[in-house]
């Protein structure tokens, strides 16, 4: 079972629950991830992915909190490339966590904790003020460089640290993930592939099995 909820400042919080050892299949949506799973107390980061990866998760229950794109290398303190298809415990980038760990294992929701967490350090060391429009791009990186008064290649370097991508992958990134999220809601897929800007339907099968492994499908069924 799982369940997300809005939460200010963040993309969202989840919850998790499994009673059986199930492997599941993440794919790329240009968020990263902290997460707590409450049978081990283990609080790790889950950085951003560039293709699906099939993961297998212990019978019990995860507590999350998600950055939107762009956001949560500032709360860690590293480059989102360092963090790029990596799962990596939080104390590695914040050093020791016990007092977190305590709150976390005694708290009544452990999301909100998490969130707190989060929001402090992102008021410490806020993102780079250009996620938004690196984010939002769409057509040519050279015009979006001369936009934000950069060079092509200052522009690829801050995407890389802010997103874990270059610009055109990210964007690549990002359309998937719409087209993915509408194909969830129940659009048909040569709707979606048209209101996310893909060639055609065959194009979007394409990129849905380069990015996720699975047909589009099977990935909406998993």
């Amino acid at each position: 079972m799982y369940a997300e909820r809005p939460f200010p400042g963040l993309a969202c919080v989840w919850r998790r629950t499994t009673t059986s050892a199930v492997p599941g299949l993440v794919v790329p949506d240009g968020c990263t991830d902290i997460i707590y799973a409450a049978g081990t107390g283990e609080v790790f980061v889950a950085g951003p992915d560039t293709v699906g990866h099939v993961t297998r998760t212990r019978p019990g229950t995860l507590f999350g909190v998600r950055f939107g794109p762009g956001v949560g290398p500032s709360a860690f303190g590293v480059p989102a490339v360092e963090l790029r298809d990596q799962r990596v415990a939080l104390s590695e980038l914040w050093g020791p966590s016990a007092r977190l760990e305590e709150a976390l294992g005694t708290a009544s929701d452990p999301c909100s904790v998490l969130a707190s967490a989060a929001l402090a350090r992102l008021r410490e060391t806020p993102p780079d003020p250009a996620v938004d429009a690196i984010a939002s791009f769409s057509g040519n990186v050279g015009d979006l460089a001369w936009t934000l008064g950069l060079s092509t290649r200052q522009l690829h370097r801050r995407s890389l640290a802010a997103f874990g991508y270059g610009p055109k992958v990210l964007h690549r990134v990002l359309r998937f993930d719409r087209a993915v999220k509408l194909a969830w809601d129940g659009v048909p897929f040569a709707d979606v592939a048209h209101r996310t800007g893909y060639a055609d339907q065959a194009h979007l099968s394409r990129e849905v099995r380069e990015l996720a492994g699975v047909p589009l499908g099977q990935l909406i069924r998993s």
